[in-house]
């Protein structure tokens, strides 16, 4: 079965960026939005980033702009609300779909690893979390509803 390093991504800079040079690290990946009820969930992301990126941790936020149109902005404007506004140091990512026939690979991927409720494999909204274990592996998903500061102890689980 694939894991998260087999794929690759934009950055906000427009490289590709191979999600391998992630190999060895916790992963929490989210799907972002800057116009959101959730937006203000930067802050917590950037925290966990703060408290375990030395100890082999990362977030990874992918704007996506299909659940209410909350991500409108284009990749420089999205940068720069997420600077300013939240202090994000985590990588970002180009806007990609996570949901549909134009859904990024990665995100296929998690959700047959990871699907929500009932087996229902689509996200249902901006700030829906996967966590990845060292192996590249999703092992957990979380809800948009769910605050970054409650997957602190399971991060901190998967850091050992």
């Amino acid at each position: 079965m694939a894991n998260v390093y087999d794929f690759s991504a934009k950055t906000l800079v427009g490289e590709e960026l191979p999600l391998d040079s992630f190999r060895g690290k916790v992963l929490l990946v989210v799907n972002t939005a800057s116009k959101c009820g959730f937006t203000p969930q930067y802050k917590g992301l950037e925290t966990l980033q703060g408290s375990f990126a030395g100890r082999g941790f990362s977030v990874l936020g992918f704007p996506c702009n299909q659940f209410g149109s909350q991500e409108p902005g284009n990749a420089d404007q999205i940068g720069q609300f997420c600077s300013v506004n939240y202090g994000v140091t985590f990588p970002m990512f180009a806007k990609i779909d996570v949901n549909g026939t134009n859904a990024h690979p990665l995100y296929q991927y998690l959700k047959k690893a990871q699907p929500g409720i009932m087996g229902l494999q689509g996200i249902k909204w901006n700030f829906t979390k996967f966590l990845v274990d060292r192996n590249g592996s999703a092992i957990m998903r979380y809800s948009p509803g769910t605050a970054p500061d409650s997957i602190a102890a399971d991060i901190e689980k998967q850091l050992g």
